[in-house]
């Protein structure tokens, strides 16, 4: 019989499986506490917990920690994981280090079905969600585990179409007998799931990023075709019932494409659409992707472009590349690496 994973389970999870198991009450708490901040790998570490007790919890239950496949580290400090998950599927997790920060961006399902035209992990297609567990294992799993300062969830899939696990990991995250953290180190990436965004904004004060990409809708829907289920003109009305002004960030995320959506008309487009939210914008170097006929920006247009917002009152950044030696775009060394999906000629990012 498979055992169940301990990590990933809330509080009330745990105690269900010490009333199971008949261990003393308390030990829930104790088990939480060893999993989630001692940071073990085995039940036998567990040694405030007797060792019939252990045995007993050991008979259906195990930590569920496991190391990623591998790992390739980029010359900027970058480094990117490749996990296997429990359906034998791979998945990625990438750490950028920045001065004193660490970030873990995450990933919450396995492919995706949201297919958007630039992402390589749509090129995958839909091969299932992760599970709190599995999410929470790359947090946990990662070599500069115990340092990381925050973590986003940008990696492969759309979180919100995986909202109750992505929930689940995030209260545990957040929870006083999980990891807790800060919401303010944690910021989740979204197209834009109206439903599922509404009950975020709800029940997490998490950080949100929202990708935009294009100011106008039949030039996002060409590229991604959630614009057609969640129109951005929804998402920004949705967003703008809440208050920024105090925990909780709200950012855009723009990748800028030669010829695409990085003329100034297009920056006009785009304060017109944000205009009277307390946000501010990313705006992110592409990196390409095979089979893709889209470019990155040149760095002037991207000035231009960020100074012609900043010149109306929206704080606006570019972000810095990172990565691009080591397979840097979400979901190619995944691809790379699946047996089920042989890449065609080399997916290194080309300049």
């Amino acid at each position: 019989m498979k055992k169940q994973h301990l990590l990933g389970m809330t509080l009330d999870e745990l105690k269900e499986v010490v009333q199971e198991c008949a261990l003393p009450k308390f030990a829930a708490k104790q088990i939480a506490d060893w999993i989630y901040k001692k940071r073990i790998s085995s039940i036998d570490e567990m040694t405030n917990i007797s060792v019939a007790n252990r045995a007993l919890l050991s008979e259906k239950y195990e930590v569920g920690r496991y190391n990623p496949q591998e790992f390739q580290q980029s010359v900027d400090g970058t480094v990117k994981y490749l996990f296997k998950t429990g359906n034998d599927k791979l998945i990625e997790a990438v750490m950028i280090p920045d001065d004193d920060r660490a970030t873990l961006c995450v990933s919450s399902q396995v492919g995706c079905k949201f297919n958007c035209l630039f992402c390589m992990t749509g090129k995958q297609g839909f091969n299932g969600n992760l599970t709190a567990n599995e999410i929470l294992n790359q947090i946990y799993s990662v070599r500069e585990a115990e340092k990381l300062t925050n973590v986003v969830f940008m990696g492969m899939g759309e979180p919100l179409d995986n909202y109750e696990e992505v929930k689940k990991a995030l209260d545990i995250m957040t929870a006083d007998y999980g990891m807790a953290w800060s919401p303010k180190r944690i910021t989740l990436s979204t197209t834009g799931v109206t439903p599922k965004l509404k009950r975020f904004l709800d029940e997490s004060n998490a950080h949100l990023a929202i990708s935009i990409h294009s100011p106008e809708t039949a030039q996002r829907l060409s590229i991604m075709p959630a614009e057609k289920a969640f129109p951005i003109a929804g998402v920004i009305d949705l967003v703008g019932q809440y208050d920024w002004t105090k925990q909780r960030r709200l950012s855009f995320e723009y990748i800028m494409f030669d010829g695409f959506n990085d003329s100034l008309p297009y920056a006009n487009k785009l304060a017109q659409l944000i205009k009277g939210l307390d946000c501010r914008v990313n705006l992110i170097r592409f990196h390409a992707i095979p089979n893709v006929d889209l470019k990155t920006s040149s760095n002037e247009k991207m000035v231009a472009f960020r100074d012609h917002l900043t010149s109306k009152g929206i704080t606006c950044t570019i972000r810095s590349s990172r990565g691009e030696d080591i397979f840097a775009a979400c979901g190619m060394l995944s691809t790379m690496k699946s047996p089920l999906n042989p890449p065609e000629g080399d997916l290194r990012a080309k300049p």
